[in-house]
């Protein structure tokens, strides 16, 4: 398996463009942020490749709500700690980062074909902190938090990421935070990777490669398998948000392309200028 693809490429291809790119992680486990792991490993060398930011805005999959594409616009977002019956050193790590609120009404207002409203009741749960430890372990850089409508069409996603994509050329940094293949109930630790999760993942791959976007979001097409790969869709919501932000003059690099705990993918990718 490869767990980095052709960082040093993405790195030059970085260093003649001024557009930012957009990237998804696949984070999987909370307990990635606490251990040395090939994941954690992976986020810290890219964090090195990627340029620095004006801005993050955060597509996070614990970040659910219905109606409505909520904004985060505290100046001083609290880290959130949104998981259970793990060891103490979890609830310890903290992700002080300042937060955009100017920029964040700024989203909203953009965003209102969308629901789009500011919101102050959030701050940075560990889909997005979990990974920003190591891609920005200064925590110096604002963030902010984007909320995923759970009571949309899957395409709504993908229309939302062609909104934001016009932020990359104003130096902010769109980051989706989930995982393409996200079933707990079927994960199994130390297990091989099951069938519906190497299918769905490779399904998604090809078609990410292809710019087939509109097959991503298609439930019919995708069928019993998107069911198996995603008994809830909020994991699979921000990686329609980063496709949507890509254009075709994009190139696509991928890496952590492995299949975690039997049914979680690891998948993460990276739409930047060729």
């Amino acid at each position: 398996m490869s767990f980095v693809t052709d960082l040093e490429r993405l790195k030059d291809s970085l260093t003649r463009t001024d557009r930012m790119p957009v990237v998804f992680l696949g984070h999987g486990s909370p307990m990635n942020a606490l251990e040395d792991t090939d994941y954690s490993r992976a986020w810290s060398e890219l964090g090195r490749t990627l340029p620095r930011p004006r801005a993050i805005l955060v597509v996070s999959a614990h970040w659910m709500s219905k109606g409505t594409t909520l904004v985060n616009v505290r100046p001083e977002p609290e880290t959130i700690h949104d998981f259970y019956g793990f060891p103490e050193p979890l609830y310890d790590i903290q992700y002080p980062a300042p937060g955009a609120p100017e920029l964040g009404r700024e989203v909203a207002s953009l965003l209102a074909s969308h629901h789009g409203e500011s919101d102050e009741s959030w701050g940075l749960d560990h889909g997005a902190w979990a990974v920003l430890k190591f891609l920005y372990p200064g925590a110096d850089v604002p963030v902010f938090q984007v909320s995923v409508d759970m009571t949309a069409p899957l395409s709504d996603q993908l229309k939302i990421g062609r909104l934001l994509s016009q932020l990359r050329d104003r130096g902010v940094l769109i980051l989706g935070s989930g995982n393409v293949v996200h079933n707990l109930r079927a994960m199994r630790p130390g297990g091989a990777p099951l069938d519906f999760a190497e299918a769905f993942d490779t399904l998604f791959a090809d078609r990410l490669e292809q710019r087939d976007m509109a097959a991503l979001a298609d439930r019919e097409q995708l069928g019993s398998l998107l069911r198996m790969a995603h008994p809830s869709h909020d994991h699979y919501l921000p990686a329609l948000t980063v496709a949507g932000a890509a254009d075709d003059k994009d190139a696509l690099t991928f890496m952590t392309d492995a299949i975690d705990l039997g049914s979680v993918s690891m998948r993460s990718f990276i739409f930047h200028a060729a």
